[in-house]
This record gives C-alpha cells, structure tokens and sequence, in this order.
C-alpha cells in the first residue's frame, strides 16, 4: 500500500519562507515524476509544480512567479516545494503526488497523478 506524507507546512508571516517535503512508503519515490497541488476551502484543487524522475525538467503555475522551487533529492527519496515571499492568498493545504514511474515532468492535469498525500497545511498571515 502507498503512502505519501507532506511535512514542513506551518504558519508564517507576509514574506516569509517554508520548505515543504514529501516522502513516501510502499514505493520508490525516487523512480517518480511528482508533483505539488493546492486547494483551498470551496475551491478546486489547483496545479503548483512537477519534476520528472530524474530531477531535471520541471513545470510550473504561472502564478508562482519565481517564488516557488520544485526539487528532489533522489538519494533521499524526498521532493521538495521551496516557497519564498510567501503572501496571504498561498494560504492553503498544500499536497504532494506522484505520476509516471519515470516519466518527464507531469502536467497539471489531476488524472495523470496516480497517489496522492493527505496534505500539509501552509497559513500565511498579513
């Protein structure tokens, strides 16, 4: 049974840094392309970044705008969400998934997201 757990969630202050992880138990998270969701209450679950298997290639939101970094320290097993000048409306459950075992950087779209965690929430205060 896979289980995906995001950790490193919090609050913080207008301008602020976190760095989110994700690992995982009954695969190797390492041979994945993942990704990062948000969603706050009453709205969708929105797309945040991916990276390919291999840590190289990645795809952003556009509306992260350089203030998020996606990464993955494959000897670890971890992937990683960097988030700097951080501002009120980043205030959501952030979560982690995984996609094609080797695959390039997923898109956006939920469907290609195989296993999902159960979210880590991220409060950014004014």
């Amino acid at each position: 049974q896979v289980h995906m757990v995001e950790s490193g969630g919090g609050w913080v202050q207008t301008g602020g840094s976190l760095r989110l992880s994700c690992t995982a138990s009954g695969l190797t998270l390492s041979h994945y392309a993942a990704g990062w969701f948000r969603q706050v209450p009453g709205k969708e679950r929105e797309f945040v970044a991916s990276i390919a298997w291999t840590g190289t290639g990645e795809n952003y939101a556009d509306f992260t705008k350089g203030r998020l970094t996606i990464s993955r320290d494959n000897n670890k097993d971890t992937v990683y969400l960097q988030m700097t000048y951080l501002r009120p409306e980043a205030t959501a459950v952030y979560y982690c998934a995984v996609a094609r075992e080797f695959g390039p950087p997923p898109t956006g779209r939920r469907d290609e997201y195989m296993y999902w965690g159960q979210g880590t929430q991220v409060t950014v205060s004014s």
